[in-house]
């Protein structure tokens, strides 16, 4: 079956290096135009430690940080969760994990719907305040995916995408805004932010390779990790519309 798995893998992967490398030789050989701000100088040093002085954008990168990982944990363990709550339902192995894929996918559509409701909500929200409002919501949810056995819960991981939805873009704007020049070299550091991505998913997935704990089964303890992770979001939303309303 990973054979299988592996297989229908490497077309689409090769495909995709495919039109990357010949992104990269267009980009190489296609004379750019100049810059008018040709002032590239940055002196590394001094411009990190003052933006990581600013408050709002040094938590910023910290919550980037967090969000990155529960929204990788959430769609990659998806499967996981799913295919244990299709099995106990009495589904085989694998009709349960092409389902559970199937919710994956779910769980996406919602995600790039809710950007654009969350995106109009902007207008009439405060966005510290709206990003607090995602977040409580989606540790609501994330609670009913530990606590709530069956496809209660699974449903419940579904919806998380929607809270989701507007956490990077939104903490990206709030952590840059003021930062004037210093925006360009902040940036990066909100970009290397999604190596919580990198980091977290293996946490959780050294505790569903314990299989139960607590007395329950160990994928639904798992997602205390996301858990925590939106309680940080959670306090950087409220810090935020505390700052605004100054």
């Amino acid at each position: 079956m990973r054979d299988s798995d592996l297989s229908v893998l490497i077309a689409p992967y090769l495909a995709i290096g495919a039109v990357i490398a010949i992104m990269f030789a267009v980009i190489y050989f296609t004379r750019m135009p100049k810059n008018g701000d040709q002032n590239h100088d940055i002196n590394f040093l001094p411009t990190l430690k003052r933006i990581f002085s600013i408050d709002y954008y040094r938590e910023g990168v910290i919550a980037q940080f967090f969000y990155v990982g529960v929204q990788i944990m959430c769609w990659t363990f998806i499967i996981q969760y799913g295919t244990r709550v299709l099995m106990n339902e009495g589904m085989a192995e694998q009709e349960a994990e092409v389902t559970s894929q199937t919710f994956n996918i779910i769980a996406m559509a919602i995600f790039v719907s809710s950007r654009f409701i969350c995106t109009y909500f902007l207008k009439f929200i405060n966005a510290g305040a709206l990003l607090g409002i995602l977040a409580v919501v989606g540790a609501c949810l994330t609670l009913g995916v530990i606590f709530i056995d069956g496809r209660m819960g699974l449903y419940c991981l579904v919806a998380i995408s929607a809270c989701m939805s507007l956490m990077f873009p939104t903490i990206y704007g709030i952590a840059l805004q003021g930062l004037g020049d210093d925006a360009k070299f902040g940036a990066a550091g909100l970009i290397m932010a999604i190596l919580g991505g990198s980091v977290l998913p293996p946490l959780q997935a050294t505790i569903i390779d314990q299989h139960e704990m607590f007395g329950m089964p160990a994928v639904n303890v798992s997602f205390v990790l996301p858990l925590i992770c939106f309680i940080i979001i959670i306090a950087y939303g409220y810090r935020t519309y505390q700052r605004t309303r100054q």
